[in-house]
């Protein structure tokens, strides 16, 4: 009897024993499932800032999840035993399997105790900063998206970055030229081919601009880009009201990149002075600026300058000065120096009357150099004659104008060779 009563002890503390470490392993597994419930909550449902931080973040969860997976796989090799142990423990009651079975239920509700163990791990996920170092194997799992380079001397790195540039080496314009203008690079980088770059390039090609004219454009005045739409029509439909025809304004605009950035107040005000200073009328004035188109966009101090050397240094009349501006417009813009020099060597060393001049006004715009070779070659074979009632008469015109072969063959009557040889002993 002593010793029946002695196993059933033995049985019941082994039961007990084996009852408090599935109670236990029961806690563990319900913590597991719960936090893998959350974590899955979390990944799908939050959004952390900064990828290095969810990456973090799963890291760490994963490093937290691990054990309890193992503790999954061996609660449940625990709990197939013990469902063994009662079906093979025929020795014990059905009264005492009801009890067992009753006191593997928790007693206490564990969900408290979870959601805190959940909020524990949520701050901890949230103290994560992205200065914080972290490990190789961390960094090398990180991937960053490509972006520009935050900082460049050349035009040339961000080519490949971004698709206005692109498009824009692709018409032709010359970035090299662009990128030596100060802010012009930053302000190319900002702007966006479809909605900046297309429509302003769709507006030129409208109003008769061709397509090969526009990497000359923008090379010269890439911040025809920023300019608005309206503020370019109104520009255009200005010129068409001056009795501009659409097909000169086109060529203006072609030839003279900055003019649609100038304002209607502005190229107004530059009509009525070139028509008031040259008293010209108003088709001579259109005539004048539909063929240098410049005018209207450069400064008017060099433009004021040259018609006073003209009237007062070198000695012209008005009639005079209108008629060599009509002719030549470049005089307009052309060097000071350069103006007086050739100026003084034709009135002067040729001894070409004013009349002369204002007849052939191209002389003015040659190259000094190409007058003074001609001149004295023409004057050591004694033909310098440039006076229209003398016999053996050579034209202003047709001695800076004719190529060398052709001067050589029909004005000075000698060999292209011994014109070069000259020129090297002068």
């Amino acid at each position: 009897m002593a010793s029946a009563w002695t196993q059933q002890c033995l049985r019941c503390r082994g039961l007990f024993s084996s009852k408090a470490t599935t109670w236990q392993h029961y806690l563990q597994v319900q913590h597991c499932i719960t936090a893998i419930k959350e974590s899955s909550k979390i990944s799908n449902g939050l959004s952390f800032s900064g990828s290095h931080t969810v990456i973090q973040t799963r890291l760490r969860w994963k490093q937290q999840m691990w054990p309890y997976n193992d503790l999954t796989a061996k609660c449940l090799t625990t709990e197939a035993k013990e469902n063994k142990y009662t079906v093979l423990d025929k020795d014990l009651s059905r009264s005492d399997i009801v009890e067992y079975k009753t006191t593997l239920m928790p007693t206490t509700d564990p969900l408290p105790m979870i959601q805190n163990q959940i909020s524990l791990d949520l701050d901890a996920a949230a103290e994560f900063s992205a200065l914080e170092e972290i490990s190789d194997e961390e960094a090398v799992s990180i991937s960053v998206p490509d972006s520009m380079p935050p900082a460049s001397s050349s035009l040339k790195d961000y080519v490949d970055k971004s698709e206005t540039l692109t498009k824009l080496v692709q018409l032709g314009v010359n970035l090299f030229k662009l990128e030596q203008r100060p802010n012009v690079g930053t302000m190319l980088l900002r702007l966006d081919f479809n909605t900046d770059v297309a429509p302003r390039l769709l507006f030129l090609k409208e109003i008769g601009v061709e397509d090969s004219r526009f990497s000359y454009i923008i090379t010269h005045n890439p911040f025809i880009l920023s300019e608005s739409l309206e503020n370019l029509q109104a520009r255009v439909n200005y010129l068409r009201s001056r009795k501009f025809s659409p097909e000169t304004v086109a060529s203006m605009v072609s030839r003279a990149p900055y003019l649609l950035n100038f304002s209607v107040k502005r190229i107004d005000n530059r009509l009525g002075f070139y028509q008031r200073e040259l008293k010209l009328s108003a088709s001579n004035t259109r005539n004048l600026l539909a063929r240098l188109p410049r005018l209207l966009c450069g400064s008017l101090e060099p433009v004021k300058e040259n018609l006073k050397v003209c009237e007062i240094e070198l000695g012209f009349k008005e009639n005079e000065i209108q008629h060599i501006v009509m002719a030549v417009p470049k005089v307009l813009t052309a060097n000071k120096r350069k103006l007086t020099q050739t100026f003084d060597f034709l009135h002067n060393t040729m001894k070409v009357p004013h009349h002369l001049i204002t007849k052939f006004p191209q002389v003015l715009n040659t190259k000094y150099l190409r007058l003074r070779e001609r001149h004295l070659f023409l004057e050591y074979l004694g033909k310098a004659q440039y006076d229209p009632t003398m016999p053996n008469y050579i034209s202003l015109d047709r001695l800076v104008l004719l190529p060398d072969d052709a001067f050589c063959t029909e004005l000075a009557l000698a060999a292209l060779e011994d014109f070069y040889l000259f020129q090297k002993m002068i």
